[in-house]
């Protein structure tokens, strides 16, 4: 039956919760009592060394430990006084405290040597011998605290004071009477202090204790100096390593402990540089064979280190290798890759079966580690013989059913294309696959060098002789679609901002219809619709992007109109204020006379917006919007401009909002506006300004040009039809006139094709432009141009004779005239003409002159 909320009902409910009885228990009213509450009472009129002081010598231990939490404070602010009497009590209670506060003690020591709150002399005097003082703790934590706390202050400290404080002493605590942690402890410290001396002084100070620890009876001991062999040999060089480091590895390689024998093999490995020839391949070589077939036969447990170091290995002998052990080792790597997947590991059906958790991880830790030396193998077998001999482990491991692998083939995946070069193209398919993996930790490591990698596909592909940049990564669109969709539809929202800002890349990768259909919509789309704001930055800023390269007019026109109309005049304040946001994005990548043209008066008419933030936001970008205008070409907007912060201060009754009118209203008396002249104060800002719009210019140039070619083709094609019909027509009228139309047509013709020839020519330096504009390391080509190429455009029409100009309407481009004749425009498709005819015919010669000087 259903419960009744009714209000009768629900006073019945309460009735029957007051009948029942509670239990009544017994509750500790305050977590302490007043006397712990009496003990834990300090005068507050004591200073922070005295309460310090008095705190370690009667307070309870979480006092203490607070105390010396502090003590990189107290150093900074009174040093003296800290050393003098704080110091010693520290010393005192660390004799007795308990782990929590030995462990903050390492950490604030270590604090105070990073800070330099005082002189490593000081340092040294006062503090290093509490820290050797405690580093035999019993505790093993505790002990490694300060040791690495220790092995920090060796870096710092003078080389005679880590002789006689460090050195000296390490005699003694390496000798087999001291106890496990000791002897463990010294290992650490030769390797450390072998890089602070001498060879001479290691050889004759050092490597007895060296030795004595390699034979230890402890593996414990072995392996930790077996790890310590490296910074040994860097200490005492080449000579040295090969008589006396290189014997005790080979015997350390056939220890009877598995640790130990990891810890040589590792070692041995990262030693390879610093063999020669011989011992490489008379030393080296034969153990690193006989630990690959340990490794499946007996001992699987150096498989995973096996795997991590097989890329330097396979490198650092690769001089040596005879052509069968050179295949021998590439297909120990292939078997590695797919261990676990298969049964081709050594063992039967049954073991199979029983593999436990631990193993199943090591095999997926021995696959991510394949994944992580894949560029070196690369390297091994040379990139020209990729796809022969890796490409089906490429395809694997692209495939691997475990995150991890993919996730680390994605992280390298850079690399690998770099290494391929113009054969890049041969693993578009796996960047496409890695495009909609399920996993967003493999999308989000794969985005972070997306343009990078789909630069290196579009010159590959056009190395190879490909025309067409969507032919050089086949499914790529769909690819990029899904992995949008994926991570919108996820919590990840960084990897969503990361996503759309590594998008703006496409304008360099596919065509401009491609992005304007498939992907420029989509960024409106989450910037109207999506709640996070930095997402909805990212997709702003990308649209600015997709917007500044789209070639076609109708299209940025279209863009512009829905960016005003939803975003600078939509019913959510949200919205609109994305549109300043879009609107600081648009002054970055564009010109000035772009925003004036189009969001300078949308952004002023936000001062009248009913919503405070709005307005508190626009007044922020009021500078930036003036900064945009240039004297006396703008001379109206800057009167509108002002009469929106007349209105503003007037008229506001938000004190947030007046505040800010006010502040802003002083930040633009104080800018100098710009006028349309070159002026010192303004040059570089002039000359960045030119930059951005001759892109723009070049763009709109582009597109008339070839319209106006595919024009003039089909309007010769209908001339010549029309003559030939006139001809035939009239061919027995008078000699005279037959003449004169003779004349008129081979005129035409003749104009016709001139026209031809120069528009051809404009055509191909507009497209060779094109190409640089749309590349960002083109963007910076002639830095000086010609200002009166800036006026704008009118070109004959081939066959119409010179009497007849075509003007172009679209001023959405024009940048400002130095002239006193006001603005002009550039060339659009648009069929509305700005200009009355007089005016083109006046301004026809002189656009003509500035557009030849301008190409």
């Amino acid at each position: 039956s259903k419960m009744d909320f009714s209000h009768s009902s629900l006073f019945g409910y309460i009735e029957d919760l007051q009948e029942l009885t509670i239990i009544e228990r017994p509750v500790r009213r305050s977590l302490k009592t007043p006397e712990e509450i009496e003990r834990l009472t300090v005068d507050e009129e004591l200073s922070d060394i005295e309460r310090a002081v008095y705190l370690l010598s009667s307070g309870q231990d979480i006092q203490g430990t607070s105390v010396v939490a502090n003590l990189p404070v107290l150093m900074r602010q009174n040093p003296a006084e800290t050393l003098r009497r704080v110091l010693p009590k520290i010393q005192e209670v660390l004799h007795v405290a308990g782990v929590e506060m030995q462990l903050t003690a390492a950490v604030s020591f270590l604090t105070i040597l990073q800070e330099e709150s005082v002189s490593i002399h000081t340092y040294s005097h006062s503090f290093l011998h509490i820290i050797l003082q405690n580093l035999e703790h019993r505790d093993a934590g505790v002990s490694n605290a300060w040791l690495e706390t220790l092995l920090a202050v060796i870096e710092a400290l003078p080389k005679e004071t880590v002789r006689h404080e460090i050195l000296n002493p390490l005699g003694s605590k390496a000798q087999l009477s001291q106890t496990l942690q000791a002897r463990l402890v010294s290992c650490k410290i030769m390797g450390k202090v072998a890089n602070k001396f001498e060879a001479h002084i290691i050889k004759r100070e050092v490597l007895p204790l060296v030795k004595s620890l390699c034979q230890d009876v402890e593996y414990e001991v072995r392996t930790s100096m077996c790890q310590q062999l490296e910074h040994v040999a860097r200490g005492i060089g080449t000579e040295l390593t090969k008589a006396v480091v290189l014997p005790e590895l080979v015997e350390l390689a056939r220890d009877e402990g598995s640790s130990v024998r990891l810890a040589a093999f590792e070692t041995l490995v990262n030693l390879l540089d610093m063999f020669d020839a011989d011992d490489r391949s008379q030393t080296v070589l034969p153990l690193v064979k006989s630990f690959c077939e340990k490794s499946f036969k007996a001992d699987e447990s150096i498989l995973v280190s096996l795997s991590f170091h097989l890329g330097k290995l396979c490198n650092g002998l690769y001089g040596i290798f005879t052509p069968e052990q050179h295949l021998r080792f590439l297909e120990f790597y292939k078997k590695l890759s797919t261990l676990g997947l298969q049964q081709e590991n050594g063992h039967n059906d049954n073991q199979l079966h029983l593999q436990t958790l631990e193993q199943e991880k090591k095999y997926i830790s021995v696959r991510k580690n394949c994944a992580y030396n894949f560029p070196a193998m690369i390297v091994f077998v040379d990139p020209k013989n990729f796809h022969l001999e890796l490409y089906s482990v490429f395809f694997c491991l692209c495939h691997d059913p475990e995150v991890p692998v993919r996730y680390t083939m994605a992280v390298s995946f850079l690399e690998v294309a770099k290494l391929l070069n113009s054969d890049v193209y041969t693993i578009h398919k796996e960047l496409v696959t890695l495009l909609q993996d399920e996993s967003l930790e493999v999308l989000d490591a794969l985005v972070g060098h997306l343009p990078e990698i789909l630069e290196l596909m579009t010159n590959g592909r056009e190395k190879n002789g490909s025309e067409s940049k969507l032919l050089s990564i086949p499914d790529l669109i769909p690819a990029l679609t899904t992995a949008e969709q994926r991570a919108a539809t996820s919590l990840k929202w960084r990897t969503h901002e990361k996503l759309l800002q590594k998008y703006a890349c496409l304008p360099h990768i596919i065509s401009s219809d491609q992005i304007y259909y498939r992907f420029l919509h989509r960024m409106l789309t989450i910037i109207l619709t999506n709640n996070v704001l930095p997402v909805q930055k990212a997709a702003a800023r990308t649209l600015c992007v997709y917007l500044r390269y789209n070639r076609k007019q109708e299209q940025r026109h279209e863009v512009i109109q829905k960016l005003i109309e939803q975003l600078g005049q939509g019913k959510s304040y949200w919205n609109r204020l994305r549109f300043l946001d879009t609107c600081e994005f648009i002054m970055e990548l564009f010109s000035k006379s772009f925003f004036c043209k189009y969001f300078f008066l949308p952004v002023l008419e936000l001062t009248h917006d009913p919503v405070a933030n709005v307005r508190m936001k626009l007044c922020c970008l009021l500078p930036k919007v003036k900064s945009t205008l240039k004297i006396p070409t703008d001379k109206h907007l800057l009167q509108q401009l002002e009469l929106c912060i007349r209105k503003l201060l007037c008229q506001e009754k938000d004190k947030d909002v007046l505040t800010i009118v006010k502040r802003t209203v002083l930040e633009l008396d104080r800018m100098e506006i710009a006028v349309d002249a070159f002026q010192k104060s303004f040059y570089e800002n002039d000359l960045l300004d030119q930059e951005q719009e001759r892109p723009e210019r070049l763009l709109l140039e582009m597109e008339q040009l070839e319209k106006e070619k595919q024009k003039n083709e089909g309007r010769s094609m209908n001339i010549n039809d029309k003559m030939f019909e006139k001809k035939r027509r009239d061919s027995k009228t008078s000699s005279v006139l037959a003449k004169s139309i003779n004349l008129s047509i081979s005129g035409s013709s003749s104009g016709t094709s001139a026209g031809k020839e120069e528009k051809k020519s404009k055509l191909v330096r507009s497209q060779s432009f094109s190409t640089q504009v749309l590349h960002p390391k083109y963007s910076n080509i002639d830095k000086c141009p010609n200002k009166s190429s800036a006026t704008g455009y009118a070109s004959s029409v081939p066959g119409m004779g010179k009497s007849c100009m075509l003007s172009f309407s679209d001023d959405s481009f024009r940048t400002h005239s130095a002239g006193n004749g006001g603005n002009a425009a550039f060339p659009s498709s648009s069929s509305c003409n700005l200009f009355n005819s007089a005016d083109q015919k006046n301004n026809g010669n002189k656009e003509s002159q500035s557009r030849k000087m301008s190409m």
